[in-house]
């Protein structure tokens, strides 16, 4: 067996993470007393957790633009990525959503960016109901995928509930 086939332990496995997320200039990383690990995005505060012993593979790559990222994989068969700044995950798959219409790695800030076009389309009269049906699966499909790769979007979900169509607004 190569060096590079020798499967890696748990701890070497955070090691490399950590060591990783340290040369990052918009990732932190914690580590509790639990041995709860939690990577901070700069960009938005959001938290990315997860458990060393929930590490099955680590992976250095490189980006079309030469950057170096890495691919984290979990006995859950859930997979991210950390870059510079972001930790990237895959939407989960949507009901009436075509999946090969949207990136197939998402991150926390394509939830602010799916919920404002959201916003715009309600106060559009242009905008017809079958596109914000749309928009508002894709946010589903990013907000789900996120929460079952690790983070913590509750406050996010709350943002769907909240929406009231413009025209449905009252007029003073």
């Amino acid at each position: 067996m190569s060096e590079s086939e020798i499967p890696q332990s748990p701890s070497q496995m955070l090691e490399e993470i950590l060591a990783f997320v340290g040369t990052t200039t918009g990732l932190s990383s914690k580590i509790a007393d639990s041995g709860q690990v939690t990577i901070q995005q700069a960009i938005d505060g959001k938290l990315f957790r997860f458990k060393s012993e929930q590490l099955t593979e680590v992976l250095q790559r490189v980006d079309a633009d030469g950057k170096q990222f890495i691919q984290v994989n979990f006995q859950t068969g859930t997979k991210v990525l950390f870059t510079d700044t972001l930790v990237g995950f895959k939407p989960r798959e949507t009901l009436g959503l075509d999946m090969a219409k949207i990136p197939r790695v998402v991150t926390t800030p394509d939830l602010i960016s799916v919920f404002e076009a959201i916003e715009e389309s309600l106060s559009s009269d242009s905008t017809p109901d079958t596109e914000i049906e749309i928009l508002k699966r894709v946010f589903v499909a990013i907000l789900h995928g996120g929460e079952a790769a690790g983070f913590d979007l509750a406050f996010e979900r709350r943002w769907l509930a909240r929406l009231v169509p413009s025209k449905m607004r009252a007029s003073a």
